[in-house]
């Protein structure tokens, strides 16, 4: 419990103001922070000291109480890295307690928000989040950001261990001229978009030019590109929104480039994204044969996963069989990869307002493999468009002050997932190791982190003998502040209205894509 002295006192139930001066005190500022939804550092309650009679705690808590050895852990975001730690620390220590918090009042992170919509075999890993979110020793606590409602020091007064599992929720920049235009966008707003993201429900991109240019060539690059080059058809059939669904069908996208700064032996995306577009009906590749002279020499000295993806390139620029060259005359979209170009500048048009174009800098490689480097040439090359997406990568943004923080690699700074200089601290997925990867590289990143916390209580260096008051102490903190979270079982009410209106058209679900009405739904 939280006392005068800045000290959690006692070691029974959970906190409230006693007097009616310091509830009044707190409820004006926290009433402040929320109207002026800033990230406030929130100010400690003096007067937190009552302790939650025995006849009043609730089941979960008195089996806490009677086991004061049980390791409380809180794991912030519900993303993979999120409940991959918690599913690893459930399973392999019988008495730990975790408690997933979460800004949105929806679970899932990216498996919600990034996976592409017609990828809906990713997406099945959320029915083992579900099992793990079910577990009794385990809790979801939605619509509650750190920083802004409770602190990262708050958690760890009412916690033995915190675990920072919030991913990379910001965008990098192109840092160029025009990049400010209308008709630019980044690839984690437009995929946002699409996927149902609250925070770009309102995006409404420009879907009006011929052709659009995607900087990057990794798998959302090509994510985005099969979404603006898929038949209707198709994706009538998976969860895009509705509004963005609309949108798609008033596009007169025909032509999609993917820009990548070096060469074919250097492109992000894996074979299975590869092998979607080549298949993907309707539409056609536009490959330079030029573009891939001279792979065929290094093919057998690459390894193997590198080796069959440049094979299916080098396929992909082949004259087609009869059969496929019929296909290809009739199809009416096209894409293609430009090799060895990086952007200097977004092109306005007439208007100075719109994006035009893209000049691009011709660049050639000085070294081999994944460590060759672009270098310019000092030619330039200008693609008209008017629709341009960049795909260069997300960024972690530090979540306070008191959290070490790396800002150039955009990590905290850690040791198999323990914080650098924080004990009790710890880490996994993306604001550990940076934006890369798929999703069973973020299981077996989560994994180490959450083993090296359970080495840390065995062995004795995080100390778990003391009790914390846990989840009973952060809900009624959050009870006093005016925050409404949301438990797992009020996000399942969520999921059966969405499920409901998407058995309606012929869709796994219809995303709600308000916050408001979220909550409004989940508290019914």
């Amino acid at each position: 419990m939280y006392a005068g002295g800045g000290e959690w006192a006692g070691s029974s139930g959970g906190v409230a103001c006693v007097s009616v001066q310091c509830r009044a005190q707190c409820g004006l500022v926290f009433a402040m922070a929320a109207r002026c939804g800033g990230m406030w550092r929130l100010p400690r309650c003096p007067l937190l000291v009552r302790t939650v009679p025995a006849a009043r705690r609730t089941g979960s808590e008195r089996r806490l109480s009677s086991k004061p050895q049980t390791p409380q852990i809180c794991i912030v975001g519900s993303g993979p890295a999120g409940f991959y730690t918690a599913q690893h620390l459930l399973k392999h220590h019988t008495q730990a307690v975790v408690d997933i918090y979460e800004k949105l009042p929806v679970p899932f992170g990216l498996v919600r928000f990034g996976v592409a919509p017609d990828h809906p075999e990713v997406k099945n890993v959320i029915n083992t989040f579900t099992q793990t979110a079910r577990s009794e020793r385990c809790n979801f606590i939605g619509n509650v950001t750190v920083g802004a409602d409770v602190t990262v020091e708050e958690l760890q007064r009412a916690y033995h261990a915190v675990v920072l599992s919030y991913g990379a929720e910001d965008k990098r920049e192109l840092g160029i001229p025009g990049e400010q235009l209308q008709g630019v966008y980044s690839a984690r707003d437009f995929v946002g978009w699409y996927n149902g993201l609250p925070d770009n429900r309102h995006l409404f991109p420009d879907l009006s030019s011929e052709t659009a240019v995607i900087l990057g060539q990794g798998n959302v690059a090509l994510d985005i590109a099969r979404m603006l080059l898929s038949p209707l058809e198709l994706l009538r059939k998976t969860d895009v929104t509705e509004p963005s669904l609309e949108a798609l069908s008033q596009s007169r996208v025909k032509k999609v480039w993917l820009i990548g700064r070096r060469g074919p032996l250097q492109v992000a995306f894996t074979i299975k994204e590869l092998r979607e577009m080549l298949n993907l009906p309707g539409t056609r590749p536009v490959n330079d044969p030029s573009d891939f002279q001279g792979l065929g020499d290094v093919l057998k000295d690459l390894p193997r996963p590198r080796k069959r993806l440049t094979e299916l390139l080098l396929k992909s620029v082949e004259p087609p069989g009869e059969k496929e060259a019929a296909r290809r005359a009739q199809c009416q979209r096209e894409w293609g990869l430009r090799f060895l170009r990086s952007p200097v500048a977004v092109i306005p048009g007439d208007d100075g307002k719109r994006a035009a174009g893209v000049r691009l800098s011709v660049t050639r490689l000085e070294g081999s493999g994944d460590k060759a480097v672009a270098v310019p040439t000092g030619e330039t090359e200008d693609i008209p468009c008017g629709l341009i997406l960049s795909s260069i990568g997300y960024r972690s943004v530090p979540i306070c002050p008191d959290v070490p923080f790396l800002p150039k690699q955009g990590i905290i700074p850690n040791t198999m997932g323990r914080v650098h200089g924080a004990p009790g601290l710890y880490c996994s997925g993306w604001v550990k190791r940076g934006p890369t990867g798929v999703i069973t590289t973020t299981m077996t990143d989560s994994f180490d982190t959450a083993q090296a916390l359970l080495e840390d209580v065995k062995s004795g260096a995080l100390n778990s003998s003391d009790p914390r008051a846990g989840a009973s102490a952060i809900r009624e903190l959050l009870l006093l502040r005016g925050v409404q979270s949301v438990s797992f079982s009020d996000w399942e009410k969520i999921d059966a209205v969405e499920t409901a209106q998407g058995e309606k058209v012929g869709k796994p679900r219809e995303k709600i894509l308000d916050t408001e009405e979220m909550l409004q739904v989940a508290s019914r």
